[in-house]
């Protein structure tokens, strides 16, 4: 399996999002800062916490000019109601099939059982710039994709 790596550039997917709408990325590339946090499973513990610390900081990311968006396996309607529960303010994509996640690479943890957890950070043209690879530390892959967002926003002008 081929792995995203820094300076390759996003591939091109699309996929449903919460509300079932198609989410295609080329439709983000070029024009904003990308967040593409891959995690195992909605309503987990480190799950929920990551997701949730994500939603506390989207309005930096905004401010960042940033589009946060989350991918896992489960259905445009887990998606829904794991959004709803937990007030997530920006676009989880279901890859049911886990297509996008092997286009990108993303290893599995414990002999491929758990889905891993993998953030990339891409500039405006699409390029990875930054990837974060943990399970456990779930929360900082918000704090290290932020603070990537924020020094591309001053390399921006």
């Amino acid at each position: 399996m081929n792995r995203i790596q820094i300076g390759d550039i996003i591939p091109p997917f699309s996929l449903k999002d919460q509300d079932g709408n198609d989410f295609d990325i080329s439709t983000i590339m070029g024009r904003k800062k990308l967040v593409i946090f891959f995690y195992p499973q909605d309503g987990s513990l480190n799950c929920t916490r990551e997701a949730c610390y994500f939603r506390d900081l989207s309005d930096v990311f905004e401010e960042a000019d940033a589009i946060v968006v989350g991918i896992s396996s489960q259905s445009v309607e887990s998606h829904k109601e794991f959004a709803e529960i937990n007030k997530l303010k920006y676009t989880l994509l279901s890859d049911s099939e886990n297509k996008v996640r092997k286009l990108f690479g993303v290893p599995g943890r414990m002999f491929g059982l758990i889905p891993g957890r993998v953030t990339y950070v891409a500039d405006r043209s699409g390029k990875v710039v930054y990837i974060f690879d943990s399970q456990t530390e779930t929360q900082r892959h918000a704090d290290e994709a932020l603070k990537i967002c924020l020094l591309l926003k001053r390399t921006d002008s």
